[in-house]
């Protein structure tokens, strides 16, 4: 067995590293010199340390088993304390979001209506399975418009840069489903599963998340960077050839792996397997752009006493919201300051995605001057933009999860984030699974 990964992410990384533990043979191919993707850490001359993907991580069993395996353990770095505190805007300022069930019902974010649906709730019977039904639309069936409005809805545009209007449940929040066709209720189905438990450990590197891909790259003992693989070919015995854009083509492969996102897998798949390409060609990646402003803090007249601020789709908002970077990493940003990282676009938001740099900085800092009570301009501001962010998990996706399986009667495996799930947890969780399917051939 000899397996060809074409991709260098942290899904890539990941399958690579536990393919060589298990003695599998192995070429990774990364058509950028950086490791990593998405997952990119961009420390500035000005003294600001920024991530343009992933502020944060989730760490899950195998995220923390695979940094003891790298003997990164000792540069995991918590959030501040504030970082349990949640903001969603809601009538032109700042409120806290509900931090547990009970508080649903206590705290004075959702009116009196929007709890007498939450109770009420508890005694709605389940709905037939509906594989078609979006996260919108559950949420509205079971729990009322206003929270698809003020809770979903912005979590979802934070989360998955996505419209829950358009997100599927069953490709997003599948336990919920489950739930509900178990219990009756999901909230008493949350209650007696023990699944609304609190969240896990929230953490970041001592030097960026990218430290993960960058360690995982240095330990592996047949990664390829600057290495693009322009086509595949496929050998009368079943095996796969790999052109090369910079060297001789390489053949000899059992299996390939696909880590690259859909756009990318698309063209090289389509000679072989054009009804796949297709497919994986048609999933959406929205635009999205991360603008960081810092100002001097006494330029600040909000507390920033949390992770930061999420803006429904109905606040009529120029952004997504802002992660408060110098609330959660004070040490990122230089004394005296703080600093925002704020989103412009996803799937609710493209066509102020698509404007120019100089256009969303005067936006964003607008914006903020106006909800945080922020005096003068910024100390500094910075933009990075992903043409393509998060694959969306809406209609689309279907079809392409079914090329995805339908691949591996060939020997072809996807191992991206349109397969394993947007977070970064998920793509280290299922790469180590297919990891161990390979080997175990």
């Amino acid at each position: 067995m000899k397996i060809a990964i074409i991709g260098g992410g942290i899904s890539g990384l990941t399958l690579a590293w536990y393919l060589q533990k298990a003695g599998v043979a192995y070429d990774l191919f990364e058509a950028d010199a950086r490791p990593g993707g998405n997952l990119h850490s961009w420390p500035t001359p000005e003294g600001y340390l920024l991530e343009t993907g992933p502020n944060s991580l989730q760490l899950s069993t195998e995220l923390e088993e695979l940094l003891a395996d790298l003997g990164l353990s000792d540069q995991i770095e918590d959030t501040a304390a504030v970082s349990q505190h949640r903001y969603v805007l809601r009538e032109g300022r700042y409120r806290q979001l509900p931090s547990s069930p009970p508080t649903l019902l206590t705290n004075g974010f959702f009116s009196l209506k929007a709890k007498w649906y939450l109770l009420r709730e508890l005694r709605k019977p389940a709905a037939p399975i509906d594989t078609t039904e979006t996260v919108a639309h559950f949420f509205r069936r079971r729990f009322g418009s206003e929270i698809v409005d003020y809770a979903v809805n912005p979590f979802m545009a934070g989360i998955y840069a996505g419209d829950p209007e358009k997100l599927l449940l069953h490709k997003t929040f599948s336990q919920l489903a489950a739930l509900e066709q178990q219990h009756g209720s999901v909230l008493r189905g949350l209650a007696k599963t023990g699944k609304g438990a609190p969240r896990r450990r929230i953490f970041t590197l001592k030097n960026g998340v990218q430290t993960i891909t960058d360690t995982l790259a240095a330990k592996l003992t047949h990664y390829h960077s600057n290495t693009k693989v322009t086509s595949l070919a496929r050998a009368a015995d079943g095996t796969y050839q790999l052109q090369l854009a910079t060297a001789a083509a390489t053949s000899g492969y059992t299996h390939l792996a696909l880590a690259l996102p859909t756009y990318a897998a698309a063209p090289l798949l389509s000679p072989l397997f054009p009804d796949a390409a297709v497919a994986l060609a048609a999933v959406h990646y929205p635009p999205m752009s991360a603008v960081y402003s810092a100002y001097d803090r006494a330029a600040v007249a909000h507390p920033l006493n949390g992770l930061g601020a999420l803006h429904p789709k109905v606040e009529g908002t120029y952004a997504a919201g802002s992660i408060w970077t110098s609330s959660i990493y004070p040490q990122r940003v230089p004394a005296g300051q703080v600093l925002f990282t704020t989103f412009v676009g996803g799937a609710q938001y493209v066509e102020a995605a698509l404007e120019a740099e100089d256009t969303q900085k005067a936006a964003v800092h607008a914006e903020l001057a106006r909800f945080y009570g922020i005096t003068g301009t910024p100390c500094w501001q910075g933009r990075y933009f992903w043409p393509r962010s998060i694959p969306q998990f809406d209609e689309q996706i279907v079809a392409a999860h079914a090329a995805a399986a339908a691949l591996e009667t060939d020997n072809i495996v996807a191992v991206a984030n349109w397969r394993a799930g947007v977070g970064v947890p998920d793509c280290v969780r299922h790469a180590r699974h297919v990891a161990g399917a390979l080997a175990a051939r």
